[in-house]
């Protein structure tokens, strides 16, 4: 019987497969606070550099925007008028 011994890469390497796919290490995807099944944008930043950034949910990016660009009570006092 013959034993198949696994490589061992140092911490924190990666290596890309046939179909262009990557593995992120764990330590730094919980060091960056990924977490599974999050949306990751990657986009090439040189030669050999990429940078991947969590896609935020648009409605999260934009709420709170506009805090402290009305007066308090605006939403109230436009109601009123309409009617």
């Amino acid at each position: 019987m013959t034993t198949t011994v696994k490589k061992q890469r140092p911490r924190g390497r990666t290596r890309i497969s046939s179909k262009r796919q990557v593995t992120i290490p764990v330590a730094a995807a919980t060091a960056a606070g990924l977490r599974i099944g999050e949306q990751l944008e990657v986009r090439a930043d040189g030669p050999g550099r990429l940078t991947i950034t969590r896609v935020g949910d648009p409605v999260d990016d934009a709420a709170g925007l506009l805090d402290g660009c009305y007066e308090p009570e605006y939403l109230e006092k436009l109601r009123a008028e309409w009617r």
